[in-house]
């Protein structure tokens, strides 16, 4: 016989086989339970029967075998001996029997009766009436096993006689022949629920699995939509599909990140190729290009090929966002960070900077990522400033969060683009070239690391009506002001011309 391989099936014969043994053990254990139960039972009243004969049946003064005998004759005369009554014979110490069953124990050659049988018959005889004193089980033909129990009669010291009394054990068999019977038939017909029952368990706790394997030959396709819904499963299905799905989910986003970085790339690179191309064109119809011409379109080349490098760059920032090794977290001391950053950042525009108070204490953060979200939000601060103009950089905390704010005095940003200017390749303003605006990936890249530290970033309107972005970072550790006194509310500062 062929196993089956279906996990249903499986598990259904599992939990039978599994009842299978608990119903036979404990049809054993309740058949000999019951058995045991009933022999001690007949024990009790065959130990009973004896002290009445001793009691009522046998008087003091009968000291004699023939007294023994008279007395025990007057006994047992109204007890017919049947399958369902007791057995009951003294026999004196001169070797008399008197018993309620005379044809069992002095048994007499019955016409048609073959000799063979009638050894057998003396034999059963001897038997009982030469049974050792207390309880033991002799076997009759025409009765079955009889529980005895044998018992010397004493007087003045001396042994008068023998009591027997004895009981069929067929109430006891046909006890457990129904205890038999009956879990055969209980037995049965709950094998045949607990299968149905055991199917329909096996069934429930393979459909969510059988349901995984159709998604994962989906996913095996190509289509990483699909998800699990471990929803009504066990814990242990659950936990198994909210892996699953939290690996689709990271494979979707890998894949929808790959995507939209090549579509990104090859739309974002098909510009400065295409002037790459033209401009080398127009310089190989040339016959003998003046060097002036020469050195114009080598300098054109490097900017948009300069231009093209930074663009990967770019790209691929935002492409590793996601990824686990994307930060290097370390412990940042916060305001010397943000002081280097701001003075490193004046010296390359001619803006009016001001620095605010910025608290004592550590960040948790990639400080080289960190800095690279903070001077993207500085220089789209600048190229949206005039000369002369405002770049105010505060920061707070609350909460053992960090709130670093950006202020400028430019246009701002109108309240339809302020949702969707993190975008990438998005402009506000789509009159102005990448030349004069950059390619739009700046604010992207920053909300790109803000979230990878677990933070936000969001955009609104300045105090000046320029425009402002906000950054909220966790992991903040407050620390003890320096001993010099703490730093100047605000610290302005410009680069001149």
């Amino acid at each position: 016989m062929r196993w089956p391989r279906t996990l249903r099936w499986r598990l259904a014969l599992s939990i039978a086989a599994v009842l299978v043994l608990a119903a036979g053990a404990t049809f054993v254990a309740i058949y000999r339970g019951t058995g045991s139960e009933l022999r001690s039972q007949i024990d009790r009243e065959l130990r009973s029967d004896s002290g009445a004969f001793l009691h009522r049946g046998l008087p003091v003064h009968a000291a004699t075998p023939q007294a023994v005998e008279s007395a025990a004759r007057a006994y047992v005369s109204g007890q017919p001996f049947r399958a369902t009554a007791r057995l009951v014979f003294v026999r004196s110490a001169r070797g008399g029997v008197v018993t309620n069953e005379p044809e069992l124990l002095t048994p007499d050659h019955e016409p048609g009766e073959t000799a063979g049988r009638q050894r057998d018959e003396n034999e059963e005889a001897r038997t009982l009436l030469g049974a050792s004193p207390g309880y033991s089980t002799v076997t009759l033909a025409d009765v079955g096993e009889v529980r005895l129990l044998v018992t010397p009669l004493m007087r003045g010291g001396r042994r008068v006689g023998t009591l027997g009394v004895g009981e069929p054990l067929e109430s006891a068999e046909r006890a457990q022949r129904g205890v038999a019977g009956t879990f055969l038939v209980a037995g049965t017909l709950t094998l045949l629920a607990a299968l149905l029952a055991a199917f329909l368990v096996a069934a429930a706790t393979a459909r969510p699995l059988r349901r995984m394997a159709s998604v994962a030959t989906r996913v095996d396709a190509g289509d990483l939509s699909p998800r699990m819904d471990p929803a009504g499963s066990t814990e242990e299905i659950r936990v198994l599909a909210d892996s699953f799905d939290h690996m689709l989910d990271r494979l979707e986003d890998a894949f929808a990140r790959q995507r939209e970085f090549v579509a990104d790339a090859s739309h974002e690179l098909r510009t400065p190729l295409t002037v790459i191309r033209g401009q080398l064109e127009v310089l190989a119809r040339q016959q003998d290009p003046p060097p002036e011409e020469v050195r114009r379109v080598e300098a054109l080349v490097r900017t948009e090929v300069l231009r093209m490098q930074r663009l990967v760059e770019d790209l691929l920032v935002l492409a590793r966002a996601g990824e686990r090794e994307f930060l290097q977290t370390r412990t940042v001391d916060l305001r010397p960070f943000v002081g280097e950053l701001v003075d490193g950042m004046r010296a390359t525009a001619d803006r009016r900077f001001e620095l605010g108070d910025v608290p004592e204490g550590t960040l948790a953060a990639d400080p080289d990522r960190l800095a690279q979200a903070l001077r993207n939000l500085l220089r789209n601060a600048i190229e949206h400033t005039d000369r002369g103009g405002l770049v105010r950089v505060t920061s707070s905390v609350r909460g053992g969060r960090l709130t670093i704010v950006v202020d400028d005095d430019g246009p701002g940003i109108p309240p339809e683009h302020r949702e969707r200017v993190f975008d990438r390749f998005h402009r506000t303003d789509p009159s102005r070239s990448r030349s004069a605006g950059g390619m739009g990936l700046g604010l992207a890249i920053s909300q790109a690391i803000v979230r990878a530290h677990g933070g936000r970033i969001r955009a609104g309107e300045s105090p000046e009506r320029g425009a402002r972005i906000a950054v909220e970072l966790p992991g903040f550790e407050p620390g003890e002001p320096p001993r010099e006194g703490r730093r100047a509310p605000l610290r302005a500062f410009s680069r001149r011309a």
